[in-house]
Order: C-alpha cells, then structure tokens, then sequence
C-alpha cells in the first residue's frame, strides 16, 4: 500500500522528452478454463482477472457536500460488503491519481480510471505528449495495479466529432500507449469500452486497436427508453468479444428507477454475468443525473426491491472472489 505522503508525490510528477517510435508490447497468456479457447491472452500490467467468477465494483456519484470516500463507504453498508472495484471519472486536463483515489487504493480497492479526452488528432501528433507524460508517471508512482479506460464510449453518436473516424481513434490510443511505454508505468491494464447499445450498427468493432494494445475488452450496458433486458444489449458486443480472449468488465449497468421492474433487471444482469465466464467483472453506474431535461436515477440507495436485487448479486459467492 503506498502512504498518504504518495500524493505530494504524485503531484511533483513532471514530464520529460518522450522518444519517438512505437513500442513493443510483450504478450503472455495466463490459463482460464472458464475463458474462450481455454485461456485469456493479456498484456503485462494492470490486475490479473479471477480464476473463476467476477469482481463487483461501482461509481458512486457523492451527495452535495460530501466526498467520494464517504460516498462509497456509504454505499458499501448499504449493499452488505466492501467492493473490489472504484470507478472515478477524470476529464482530460485532470492532474490524477487525486487524494481520494489514493485513499481507494490503501484500502485495496482496485482503481477502474475514466479517462475522457481531448482532440484526437491533437494526441497522435503529439501536441498533447506533455500531459500524457505526466499522467503515466503519477500512475507509475501510484506502484499498484490499475485499470485505465481512455474515451469510453468512442462509438456513441454523439461524441463523433471529438473522437473523429475509427483510425484517428486507434491512432490516438496507440500514441497514449507508447507513452505509457516508453516512461515505464507497467501498472495499467488497458480497458477498450465501447457502449453496447447497436454496438455493430455504431461501427464498435472498427474502433478496437488491436488484441496487442488492449488488456480487458469492455462495454456499458443500459436498458434505454425500450427497457431492454441485459441481454439483448449486451448481445452483439459479447459475441463479438467471444472472438477476442481477453477478459471482459461491464464498465457501467444499470436500470433507471423509472424503470417498473428496474429490480428483474438487475436480477437478470446477475444471471447472464454467471453465464457468461468472460465477464470477469462486474461495475454498477450509481448515479442520479439529469440528460437532456430527463432526469435519470439509477441509485440504489433509498430504494427498496432494486437495492435487495443488488444485495443478493453482492453476497452472491460468484462476485466474490480473491484479488492477486
């Protein structure tokens, strides 16, 4: 476990000149009966997935004048147990890890780091080398294994133009990547998660970089307007991903509370997780936000049948599992 002075640390991080040309990934494959093909092929770094079953984490969105600690800690009681995983969002100019995901870390959690992003041209070309720099050598000096999901999502209409055409997209991840590389921060496992919704229909699978620049494949699973089960979403990003053996995290799931059966739901998640043994983990969107003047709850909390839904998937032995 790093100690609390690991934030002045990491906050004196400076980047220096990064080398030009690409890096060499070094692949291994670590045994999975469970997986496709009877293994998982992985790049080094980041956390090994579990043997058998998944690992249960979530974003937990703090009240007003609270912080993202007690926030998860709150959640916590309420679900009966400590989670594996903390999901924590950073915009692209973020100087992270912050304070708080530190103290995550001390407590032996796993981080799971939202990454937005910036012009994607502007990244391949270099123009932003001085702030990727630094964020690869404050994660180095993190020293323990973390999960890094840059621009999730890349698939959704809306943000085609930031993210521009699927070969930008690759261009952009591969240049983060050598970065990383090149300073030596080896801790990061690298998450591709496009959203599942149409996932074939959005083009998901021309924006994936390649079996070499990705350690867990994932997506982010919503009912939407139509109420979809889990399923149905997830459906053409699973089959898709069956051809890739890499281990899989549900990056976000939820149902909004308007949903009249946002507990099934959940239940329903459940099932098809325990079905699916390359989904290797497992992270609830606990959120109340508002889109487009549609206000959008999917928090547990405060709920009764949709947090005894999340309670038994919690306590279920297949989401608890030991972490290397």
């Amino acid at each position: 476990m790093v100690a609390i002075a690991a934030t002045v640390a990491l906050a004196a991080c400076t980047s220096g000149s990064v080398p030009s040309g690409s890096a060499t990934y070094r692949s291994t494959q670590s045994a999975s009966p469970t997986g496709p093909g009877g293994s998982y092929t992985t790049v080094a770094g980041g956390p090994k997935p579990p043997a058998t079953g998944a690992w249960l984490g979530a974003w937990v969105k703090p009240a007003p004048r609270t912080t993202r600690v007690s926030a998860v800690s709150t959640f916590e009681q309420a679900i009966g147990r400590p989670l594996d995983i903390v999901h924590v969002y950073h915009p692209w100019a973020d100087a992270f890890p912050t304070a708080s995901d530190v103290q995550f870390v001390q407590q032996g959690k796993i981080l799971l780091i939202s990454w937005a992003s910036t012009d994607v041209a502007g990244i391949a070309s270099g123009a932003q080398d001085k702030q990727i720099t630094d964020r690869a050598l404050a994660l180095k000096s993190l020293g323990t294994p973390v999960l890094l999901r840059w621009r999730w999502e890349m698939n959704r209409k809306n943000l085609a133009s930031a993210v521009g055409s699927p070969a930008q997209y690759i261009a952009a991840w591969k240049h983060i990547r050598s970065i990383f590389t090149t300073v030596g921060t080896t801790n990061v496992g690298w998450v591709w998660c496009p959203i599942a919704t149409d996932f074939n229909a959005t083009d998901g699978p021309a924006y994936y970089p390649g079996d070499n620049q990705v350690d867990w494949l994932c997506t982010d699973v919503y009912p939407g307007p139509t109420k979809a089960s889990f399923a149905s979403v997830a459906a053409e990003f699973m089959t898709w991903a069956a051809q890739h053996h890499k281990p899989i995290i549900i990056g976000e799931f939820g149902a909004e509370s308007s949903n009249p059966d946002q507990a099934g739901w959940i239940a329903g998640a459940q099932s098809y997780a325990m079905s699916n043994p390359q989904i290797k983990a497992m992270v609830y969107f606990d959120a109340d936000r508002v889109e487009k003047g549609v206000d959008r709850n999917f928090q547990l909390e405060g709920t009764a049948a949709p947090l005894q839904a999340f309670q038994q998937l919690a306590t279920n032995p297949y989401f608890n599992q030991p972490r290397a």
